[in-house]
Order: structure tokens, then C-alpha cells, then sequence
């Protein structure tokens, strides 16, 4: 990731696992909207093979996002998600831009603040207007 590259932080390893979760949940989010009412766009709709959730604000349900890695996937480690809706066509390069802007965003990315343990896998998907990259301080060994 360039913008890392730019920050003088180390590349992070695309993972297969991540990369999953991260597809399934931007189709989900754009399909199902989960993220409706008081639940934002951590949130899993009861229409998939996972366990469904309300990620609220006040993270009461943090392990619902946490664990979504394990549940799916042979990621055996917790992951951790940023997410941006943003109309058709939302690119790569205007979700990354909205998420430099936004400072809790940027600080996952970048590995400041709580987010300062390095990240060793990632894992991006996209889907109608909705992007998501997942994170995770464990290499993935598949």
C-alpha cells in the first residue's frame, strides 16, 4: 500500500482469509444492509452462512467484527475492519481518501494510537458502493 509505503511503514501480506471476509461482508452490506437503524457498517445481516449481529456504537458487540475471520475462515486470529459506503462508483482511491480523513480510520491504517502492534495480513473487498479492508496481527499461513 503506497500510502503505508509513504508513512515509512512496512508492506502488509495480502491474505486469502481476510480477502474473503472482506468480500462476502461488502456484498453483504451493499445486498442485505445491515447497517441500518442503530447498527453501523460492522453489522451482518441474518442472510448469509455466518453469524448475524448489530455492531453498535458503543462496540458492545466488538467480537461480532472480531471474530468474523474465525467463523468464516481458516484465519484462526481476530480481525479487525474499516469500512466506507459511498455510492456508485465508489473506487479504490476515494475509499482510501475518505478513510485518510477520517482520524480513527487513518489510525488503523497507519498503526497509530490503540492500532500501534503492526499489521502482517490484509484482506480488501468491494462491492456496489461499498468497500471493506480487514486487518490482522497474525500472518496468514494459507
Amino acid at each position: 500500500m503506497e500510502y503505508r509505503a509513504s508513512k515509512g511503514l512496512p508492506k502488509v501480506a495480502l491474505s486469502q482469509s481476510l480477502t474473503l471476509v472482506a468480500q462476502l461482508h461488502s456484498r453483504d452490506l451493499s445486498e442485505n444492509r445491515p447497517d441500518q437503524g442503530k447498527c453501523n457498517g460492522h453489522s451482518w445481516s441474518n442472510e448469509g452462512e455466518w453469524t448475524a449481529c448489530c455492531y453498535t456504537s458503543d462496540h458492545a458487540r466488538a467480537s461480532c467484527m472480531w471474530d468474523k475471520p474465525k467463523e468464516l475462515t481458516s484465519y484462526k486470529f481476530p480481525g479487525y475492519e474499516i469500512s466506507c459506503v459511498g455510492g456508485a462508483p465508489l473506487s479504490p482511491s476515494i475509499a482510501l481518501d475518505t478513510w485518510k480523513k477520517s482520524k480513527h480510520h487513518n489510525a488503523v491504517i497507519v498503526n497509530k494510537d490503540i492500532w500501534d502492534a503492526p499489521w502482517r495480513a490484509i484482506g480488501i473487498g468491494m462491492y456496489k458502493g461499498y468497500a471493506t479492508v480487514w486487518f490482522g496481527h497474525e500472518a496468514d499461513t494459507n
